[in-house]
């Protein structure tokens, strides 16, 4: 009797997947799944890239929630591994700038086990994508590291988006250049740089960016003012889409998303197309308020617009 055994992704995300408390009120506050990490693979699952996110959440109703949305977006849920911990949770008390902090120290992300992983999928994989809160938070970071450095030693293309957050500290610049070093795709915002780099100037940061990962394709976004992609040898300008804003909660997982995703489903386009749909993705998720994934017939749409 012959098997059939369901094929692996070519993109695998690893890293963080948690719990969003949102105040509203003086005395009430909304949940709501995110984790910049997850995020990412939501949208390129939603895109129709074969993806899976791999991390550990909670077996309660919390992890349930992002269960339950990963199989909406088509994620491959043998890389989820459900653990007996607490959930991680951000509790964002303001939102307009956004304050926060996190609850987490022996929560369910901690206990990512890469051994359970599906056999095989290291072969499988095209492109794993990491970054954000999870390469700071150990032991997960640790392995997490050493998973991206043995698959860029098989050859697998390593994307990397730090995603700046206040846990990262004034010392992150050490652990950013060392994931930098390994990446083939680096995302980075203007807001990301003026925090890994302090009292730098975008030029000046993007410049030791190039010193430290000098075959790297940057994904440069500054937020209404478009992105830029700086190769190796060239440069290209992206305007934003302009659309009615909701809110741009998740715009920045949905431009390296879309980045991406164009990559792995027209690897024939040039450079410049995958950039407008890196912008057209960004933009779509910011006509839905939270952190939308859109769906490829919206991005074309937006670009055809």
């Amino acid at each position: 009797m012959t098997t059939i055994t369901k094929s692996l992704p070519r993109l695998v995300v690893l890293g963080e997947a948690l719990t969003d408390f949102v105040r509203t009120g003086d005395q009430s506050w909304t949940s709501v799944a995110g984790g910049a990490c997850w995020n990412v693979a939501r949208v390129t699952g939603t895109l129709g890239i074969a993806t899976a996110w791999a991390g550990a959440i909670s077996d309660d109703f919390l992890g349930e929630e992002i269960l339950e949305k990963s199989r909406t977006a088509h994620l491959d849920l043998r890389f989820i591994q459900k653990v007996s911990k607490p959930p991680l949770i951000a509790m964002v008390h303001e939102t307009a700038p956004p304050k926060y902090f996190f609850l987490g120290n022996d929560s369910a992300d901690l206990a990512f086990d890469e051994k359970k992983l599906p056999a095989g999928w290291e072969d499988a994989c095209q492109i794993a994508h990491f970054g954000c809160i999870s390469l700071v938070r150990q032991p997960l970071g640790e392995k997490l590291v050493g998973i991206a450095r043995d698959l860029k030693r098989r050859g697998v293309r390593i994307s990397y988006d730090p995603n700046y957050r206040n846990v990262m500290g004034p010392t992150f610049s050490v652990q950013f250049e060392e994931m930098a070093k390994l990446a083939d795709i680096i995302k980075l915002s203007d807001e990301d740089l003026a925090q890994i780099y302090p009292n730098t100037s975008s030029e000046a940061s993007l410049k030791r960016v190039r010193e430290i990962s000098p075959l790297a394709n940057i994904l440069f976004t500054r937020g209404a003012s478009g992105l830029a992609l700086l190769t190796p040898t060239d440069s290209f300008e992206q305007p934003a889409f302009i659309v009615t804003v909701a809110d741009t909660v998740g715009a920045g997982d949905a431009s390296i998303g879309g980045f991406i995703s164009s990559l792995l489903l027209e690897p024939k386009q040039d450079l410049a197309h995958h950039l407008r749909f890196s912008a057209a993705t960004a933009a779509a998720a910011c006509t839905h308020t939270g952190a939308h994934a859109p769906t490829h017939k919206q991005v074309l749409d937006l670009m055809q617009s």
